[in-house]
């Protein structure tokens, strides 16, 4: 019988501190009975990748104060950790060569003046470098083997610093020659999370977040029976707590649910950690470090998961509507092409698409932040267009939110939407925008920013009510 494989990832919060990765260590000993080969994915301590981009901002600008300020607090961290872990002087040796790299480097950005990516990723992948480290001795100290592996061996990606894109193909390959050896001697790989290498052996990292898809690429490429990714929260909720004090754990919920609150703003799993799991048909579970005996969310092949029409409402913050309106556009072939043509040069990402069945416009929406560029490029784009008249105006409306209601139980239930709008017209909300995928597993609408709470809770009495069940 074919030895089971476990790969569970902790976030920050979930290796901050003493107490938090004793938690952790206790978690990887604890499954040790279950599973007989263990693989532990972890991020950096809490705050330190956010300390380290703070002190590399400061060093573009020279403030040396800042720049001491940030080696200080990431020194103290670590420093406490090993201390109250009682872990051996070999690691805080290790440690201490990483932060002078760290000198080093903030160093020479300071007398350039200037961070490539190249140089912020090298900079940013030190946080989980320094922290496999010290997870590896907190296992260790419960009783259980543990070695640190960095990524950097086998998760080959391409040379995009700071977004790199993992090189499938080549990955299986490396990650069991360099996994294989460990299991042989029954120690547990902690792996860094969110890094990797391109074929130059350069350090390249996946985005902020990526630690999620770096576990999921790892249980992906050695086969692995289940992934675990551990937070802070009970799984997978119905709704945002701090806005729905009534939100609930799901049990289960399909890829194709995940994917969707994932991209609509649930920040329990980063959206890329699904797809290496649907590929492989691999359970994806969310749980918590901190409250270890709730079962937390299983997510399973579409179809398989638990009963209810709408399993969970999403809302994205800080959205921006962009309008290409004109009569002249009627019938006009290629104005859409050309519009997200040149929304794309200006590095702009869309978050969600309507257009009106008159032709007559188009809307989408994008990050506020983005909203002025994108602007300036259909406006440059269409300037011929806008001197003619066809086009009357490229418009922003700020300060949206898109609010969407999430569930594969939709597709074969009549009178969702009609319930959904009904509770958001009783609650006084005012829809700006509606959006529907043809797999109808989620319906989106934008609302404005005092909209967002009440359309929510609005949306999540529905969620947790006895008609709700299917």
């Amino acid at each position: 019988m074919a030895e089971r494989t476990l790969v569970m990832k902790f976030g920050g919060t979930s290796v901050g501190g003493a107490k938090a990765l004793q938690g952790m260590a206790e978690i990887v000993r604890a499954n040790r009975k279950d599973w007989a080969r263990e693989v532990v994915v972890v991020s950096a301590m809490g705050g330190v990748t956010d300390l380290l981009l703070a002190g590399t901002a400061a060093a573009v600008r020279g403030d040396s104060n800042v720049v001491r300020h940030a080696v200080r607090e990431i020194s103290k961290k670590h420093a406490d950790a090993i201390r109250d872990g009682q872990l051996d002087a070999k690691i805080g040796a290790e440690i201490d060569e990483h932060l002078q790299e760290l000198k080093n480097l903030y160093h020479a950005v300071t007398i350039l003046r200037e961070a490539s990516p190249r140089a912020m990723d090298a900079i940013a992948s030190l946080g989980e470098r320094m922290s496999i480290r010290i997870a590896a001795g907190y296992i260790g100290r419960a009783g259980v083997a543990a070695v640190p592996v960095e990524a950097t061996a086998f998760l080959l990606t391409d040379s995009n610093f700071q977004n790199a894109s993992p090189v499938a193909a080549e990955i299986p390959g490396r990650a069991r020659s360099a996994l294989e050896p460990v299991f042989g001697r029954g120690e547990v790989p902690v792996v860094t999370g969110f890094i990797g290498a391109d074929h130059d052996g350069v350090i390249t990292t996946l985005g902020r977040g990526g630690s999620d898809w770096s576990a999921a690429i790892i249980g992906a490429a050695i086969g692995a029976d289940e992934v675990w990714i551990y937070t802070d929260v009970d799984g997978v909720m119905t709704a945002d707590p701090r806005v729905a004090p009534d939100a609930q754990s799901l049990p289960s919920l399909s890829y194709r649910e995940i994917s969707e609150m994932a991209f609509y703003g649930a920040k329990v799993v980063h959206p890329k950690t699904i797809h290496p799991c649907i590929e492989r048909r691999i359970p994806l579970w969310i749980k918590n470090t901190f409250n270890p005996g709730h079962p937390g969310t299983v997510i399973l092949a579409d179809g398989r998961a638990s009963s209810g029409v709408i399993k969970a409402v999403t809302a994205i913050r800080n959205q921006t509507m962009i309008t290409v309106q004109g009569r002249g556009m009627l019938g006009i072939p290629g104005i859409a092409a050309r519009t997200f043509a040149a929304v794309a040069r200006m590095g702009v990402s869309v978050t969600m698409i309507t257009q009106a069945s008159s032709e007559q416009n188009i809307s989408f929406w994008v990050p506020s932040f983005s909203g002025k560029a994108a602007q300036a490029g259909l406006e440059d784009e269409f300037r011929r267009e806008i001197d003619r008249e066809d086009i009357d105006a490229i418009e922003l409306v700020e300060d949206c939110v898109i609010v969407t209601v999430v569930g594969e139980g939709m597709r074969k239930t009549h009178g969702v939407s009609g319930r959904v709008f009904t509770a958001l017209g009783d609650a006084n909300v005012n829809v700006i925008a509606i959006a529907q995928g043809s797999s109808e597993c989620s319906i989106s609408m934008v609302v404005g920013k005092d909209d967002e709470i009440p359309a929510v809770r609005a949306v999540h009495r529905l969620i947790v009510s006895k008609e709700n069940r299917s």
